[in-house]
């Protein structure tokens, strides 16, 4: 008969916990050795990628803007009195000479004003008349009295002469002499008084007529201005070039130094290219600018640069110092490029989808077997239009992956095809 061996039952047991636990350490060990496997590189078709080769050497770097063609010199053409707009004879785009009457107005209020202007002129030249004719003839009345008091003098010292040798003859007495001394006196008294209001006359008469002239310069000014209002109201380009803007339309009513027209030179062009504020603190006055019209590449310089910031960017005025090609006009688009240094002997690449100055990103170099790329950390230095300094990561002759690689962010490792 079969006796029970306990033993045997145990050491079984024994067994399969060990084998148990050799399987589970052995399935643990499997999973954190798969757990730190790298994945697999994806594929990427070759195709798809922008490639670039580090170089070193010169770099330019250059800012970059887009703007428009604007007009040098413009004129807006105020309206120089209030009226009713009659007639618009020029429409924008027509080529006006200094002459050219753009616009014809109506103002019947100036026109009567115009008429009594006039009248009052015509008053006051005749009042001139007038007070001239007046003065003269005081003037010749003073005059005449001077000639009387004149005479009268003279007559009493011829007298007093021959009385004096008379009286030393004896034969006239002491008081006749006398009398005739004191007779010459007061004569030359009153020729001294009749010479002084002579004198003093004429001062007053040119002075009377000094107001009556200015009464009527005056009247004339006032005239004149009523005239030129009135001549006015044909709105006059004042200026050659091209019209570009009409303010106003037929039967509107104007007031005085509303804008009526603009009048722009469309052979005196220049370029104003909006800047990214981040990038314009680079910008100086003088810079060599190279701009793009879209039918030939024209170089110019920096002349100005907007203190404000506007939506972003900057507003830098560029005037050119070539001929700008046919078929340039104000308001066409045209992109600038400005170089603001050269750097020589750098380490540089093609600039990427990403990353800014001074920053440190990470980028696919290609493996030198030309079918992997390895994602390494990059230091960037000075940024341009095209290129990036590099200032610590890669060397002149590695092959780099310039475009987007977001979308193998979890990958350190990526293979072409």
């Amino acid at each position: 008969m079969d006796i029970p061996r306990p033993e045997f039952r145990q050491k079984r047991r024994i067994r399969t916990l060990i084998y148990s636990s050799v399987a589970g350490v052995i399935l643990v060990g499997g999973a954190i050795a798969l757990s730190r496997l790298e994945p697999a590189a994806p594929s990427v078709p070759r195709e798809s990628i922008w490639p670039g080769t580090v170089q070193r050497g010169e770099m330019l770097i250059q800012v970059r803007g887009t703007g428009n063609l604007v007009t040098r010199e413009i004129r807006w053409i105020p309206a120089q009195t209030a009226g009713r707009v009659e007639r618009i004879i020029v429409r924008p785009g027509t080529l006006v000479e200094p002459d050219t009457v753009i616009a014809e107005m109506s103002n019947s209020d100036l026109v009567q004003q115009t008429d009594e202007a006039r009248f009052a002129l015509e008053a006051v030249q005749a009042d001139l008349v007038d007070t001239d004719l007046r003065l003269k003839s005081q003037q010749l009345d003073q005059r005449a009295a001077v000639g009387i008091a004149s005479a009268d003098y003279e007559g009493a010292r011829l007298r007093a002469e021959a009385d004096r040798e008379l009286f030393e003859d004896g034969i006239v007495s002491a008081i006749d002499y006398r009398v005739s001394e004191l007779t010459v006196e007061q004569l030359g008294i009153r020729l001294e008084i009749e010479e002084e209001r002579l004198a003093q006359f004429s001062a007053t008469m040119d002075a009377q007529l000094s107001g009556a002239r200015a009464r009527v310069d005056q009247a004339r000014n006032l005239y004149q201005r009523r005239l030129d209002q009135v001549e006015s109201l044909s709105v006059r380009a004042g200026v050659g070039g091209m019209l570009r803007e009409i303010q106003v339309e037929e039967g509107q009513q104007v007031s005085l130094g509303s804008n009526i027209a603009l009048v722009a030179r469309p052979d005196d062009l220049m370029a104003e290219l909006r800047i990214s504020e981040t990038q314009a603190r680079d910008v100086q006055i003088g810079q060599h600018v190279d701009v793009d019209t879209r039918n030939g590449v024209v170089a110019g310089v920096v002349t100005r640069i907007d203190p404000a910031v506007q939506n972003g960017s900057v507003l830098v005025d560029v005037e050119f110092k070539e001929t700008l090609p046919r078929g340039a006009r104000p308001d066409q688009s045209v992109d600038g490029t400005i170089l603001i240094e050269q750097l020589e002997d750098v380490v540089f690449m093609g600039r990427p989808t990403y990353g800014q100055q001074d920053a440190t990103i990470e980028i696919f170099k290609m493996e030198p077997d030309g079918q992997h790329a390895v994602r390494v950390p990059v230091r960037l230095g000075r940024t341009s239009v095209s290129d990036v300094q590099i200032v610590q990561g890669l060397e002149p002759g590695d092959e780099v992956i310039l475009s987007d690689t977001t979308n193998w962010d979890s990958y350190d490792r990526i293979r072409l095809n």
